[in-house]
């Protein structure tokens, strides 16, 4: 049953933060700064896979690796050599460090090169059950079926080990979810937005728990799951956007 208290809340907090203002400060704004498909991709991709902690110290991170990527991500990935990767061995956050970035940089080129694009990856994950938790458990065995050191694999969320995936279920967002006030991209059109999943960290499952949304106490993907499922009672074919709610008056408390 909706509580239609906890909706009318909800809906004027995502009115507040989902608006242009608020990708100055979040790290979705090193994608807004491209324009063609294939860069917003990755570009957004590498941002969402640095974020956790400090979104300042997230955005710099990634423009960082933007920069020695010439600014062009796409047209780095596709033509990079071993000569060229070598300064990516110096590059560090937090744990993410320059073993990590080189693997990450190999795999994209192996995505674009022989599987169509980290579009194709996940539309063809989802396709195999309609369901989210498939595409990205297809899009991780992609992703590291070249050779790769096994500290890597942390990086990229394990669904089938019950992990929430809130980092690749942000970026599933930002590609996938049609946004009028143009934060979110929309790109992608193989996946639909009503099939998304919330991007479950520790501000908005705070949040959650305090609107009685969420009754499980760990952060996991049956977290994620009740969540979800709990909001598409107040938006079945948009629930994702109550992300921006959530998570914004978490942050910003």
């Amino acid at each position: 049953m909706i509580d239609r208290d906890i909706k009318s809340v909800l809906d004027t907090f995502v009115s507040q933060y989902n608006c242009i203002n608020f990708i100055e400060n979040d790290p979705i704004s090193i994608p807004h700064k491209f324009t063609s498909k294939e860069d917003i991709e990755i570009a957004g991709f590498i941002s969402a896979i640095l974020a956790w902690g400090n979104r300042k110290a997230i955005i710099k991170s990634a423009k960082q690796l933007m920069s020695w990527m010439d600014n062009s991500p796409f047209d780095f990935i596709s033509n990079a050599n071993k000569n060229d990767l070598k300064l990516f061995y110096n590059f560090k956050y937090r744990t993410f460090n320059g073993i990590d970035c080189v693997h990450f940089i190999e795999s994209l080129q192996n995505i674009y090169m022989k599987h169509g694009g980290l579009q194709s990856v996940f539309e063809q994950g989802y396709k195999k059950d309609n369901s989210i938790k498939t595409s990205i458990s297809n899009f991780r065995e992609v992703f590291f079926e070249n050779n790769h050191e096994t500290r890597t694999e942390k990086h990229i969320a394990n669904t089938l080990k019950n992990s929430a995936a809130k980092r690749i279920n942000m970026y599933l967002r930002w590609m996938v979810r049609t946004d009028k006030n143009e934060v979110d991209f929309g790109i992608w059109k193989g996946i639909p937005t009503k099939d998304l999943m919330m991007p479950l960290d520790v501000h908005s499952g705070t949040v959650a728990r305090e609107f009685g949304l969420l009754k499980r106490k760990q952060n996991d993907w049956k977290a994620v799951e009740e969540l979800t499922n709990i909001l598409r009672q107040f938006d079945p074919n948009d629930p994702v956007k109550y992300d921006f709610a959530l998570f914004g008056i978490g942050v910003n408390r």
